[in-house]
């Protein structure tokens, strides 16, 4: 069993930036990679970027240049780093992780998110 929590959301001006963390907790060994989705109200859940345990990094096209994903420990994902740059009032959405345990699907453990909201 693998527990998440995201941390780091927040109020942020536009222009801004705000780094979020996904802590893994429990048997992470079968952890494939650690995506960041976003939701908004009424919209789908979105993929916003990914790391495998690998180290191999994706982004959806709107985060590319802005947005950077990382980990602390290069043998494992139990701690991962999304860095917000230059945010804007349409990246306002709750952020949540996802420990996946496979390559198909969206298979694993998610945490409860956590607010970001871009306003001045």
């Amino acid at each position: 069993q693998v527990r998440v929590e995201e941390s780091g959301g927040g109020l942020v001006q536009p222009g801004g930036s705000l780094r979020l963390t996904c802590l893994a907790f429990g048997d992470t060994s079968g952890i494939y990679s650690v995506d960041w989705h976003r939701q908004v109200p009424g919209k789908r859940r979105e993929l916003v970027a990914s790391i495998k345990s690998s180290g191999a990094a994706a982004y959806a096209d709107f985060a590319k240049g802005r947005f950077t994903i990382s980990r602390d420990n290069a043998a494992s994902v139990n701690t991962v780093h999304l860095q917000m740059d230059r945010l804007s009032p349409e990246d306002t959405a709750v952020y949540y992780c996802l420990a996946r345990i496979s390559s198909l699907g969206q298979d694993g453990y998610w945490g409860q998110g956590t607010q970001v909201t871009v306003s001045s």
